[in-house]
């Protein structure tokens, strides 16, 4: 299951036009999510006087290659990059990046650690099993592979400068106001405030269809969106899902809160999945209703009506 619930995360937003306009100071490059293969986390560029500012790089080769080209197409070489957290779907284009601009630092939080003793070890044994079925088609193979590489090599997932605490930063010369969500969708994830644009960054605190809880303590993912409702942002960018505005984000959140309560409460589990479909609707696009659904009661199995013990698993350090 926690293969189909990451490698089926929908992409919905969309990139501005790069030719022909005078470039605003973020962009967003999106990804797809077609049915065979995984998905690609949102990508945000944001204009720095050093050059680009790269917040996630994605899982493809093809995505990484929408990357490169915005940065040529630019003529901005990219200064740095930014892991909002380490799930593969935000990182695995970090390799590709990094082949093209050596030099560019990536900031990150060290959660990755405790992401490898546990939750991508399994992940490697499970790639394993499906390599080795000569049924897995040829494209699949291609996909688990380049996964597997990048767990076999986790420096390229480990930061260069590691980020443990919130507060602005100078990032390729810009101002970043870094915040650290402790024990929220990861063990440390980051969101992003520009003053300049009022734009928020959210990474998977923010996640349209449905939250993506494999790796979550929801206690603290409820505690980081309180943080974010309090910024005076304009705009914001989820981690998959396209832009939302303050009052779509505020409509998210309740929904997020509702189905947390009831998922961890005794009333009927498809009553709680029936009212985040409901509560959320204006963000589950017709394609993944069937999905949101089976993750909706993945996670009410898995996170929030699991043994106490489990349901705690992600809210204290792993791997110590």
């Amino acid at each position: 299951m926690r293969t189909s619930i990451l490698a089926a995360v929908a992409l919905l937003s969309a990139g501005a036009p790069i030719h022909g306009a005078r470039p605003s100071s973020f962009h967003v490059i999106s990804g797809s999510v077609p049915a065979d293969r995984g998905p690609d986390g949102n990508s945000i560029f944001i204009d720095a006087p050093a050059g680009l500012i790269l917040v996630d790089t994605g899982r493809h080769p093809d995505h990484a290659e929408k990357l490169l080209a915005y940065a040529k197409d630019r003529g901005r070489p990219i200064a740095a990059i930014v892991n909002t957290h380490w799930h593969l779907d935000h990182t695995t284009g970090n390799y590709d990046i990094r082949q093209a601009y050596p030099a560019a630092p990536v900031y990150a939080t060290t959660a990755i650690e405790g992401g490898l003793v546990g939750f991508l070890g399994r992940n490697r044994e499970q790639a394993d099993k499906i390599l080795a079925d000569p049924k897995t088609p040829p494209e699949r193979r291609a996909e688990i592979l380049r996964g597997r590489s990048v767990i076999d090599n986790p420096d390229r997932l480990r930061p260069t400068i590691p980020i443990t605490a919130s507060g602005p930063m100078r990032i390729a010369g810009r101002k970043i106001d870094i915040h650290v969500a402790h024990f929220a969708a990861t063990e440390a994830d980051l969101w992003l405030y520009v003053p300049e644009e009022r734009l928020a960054i959210a990474g998977d605190l923010v996640v349209d269809i449905v939250p993506f809880m494999d790796t979550a303590c929801p206690d603290g993912w409820k505690k980081a969106l309180s943080q974010i409702e309090a910024m005076p942002f304009v705009t914001l960018i989820p981690g998959h899902g396209a832009p939302m505005d303050k009052a779509q984000f505020l409509s998210w959140k309740r929904a997020f809160d509702v189905f947390v309560d009831c998922g961890r409460s005794t009333r009927p589990k498809a009553e709680c999945i029936a009212g985040w479909k409901r509560d959320a609707a204006s963000f589950i696009d017709p394609a993944h209703s069937e999905y949101v659904t089976e993750a909706a009661d993945y996670y009410i199995d898995t996170r929030l009506r699991s043994s106490p013990e489990e349901q705690q698993k992600y809210c204290k350090p792993l791997g110590v």
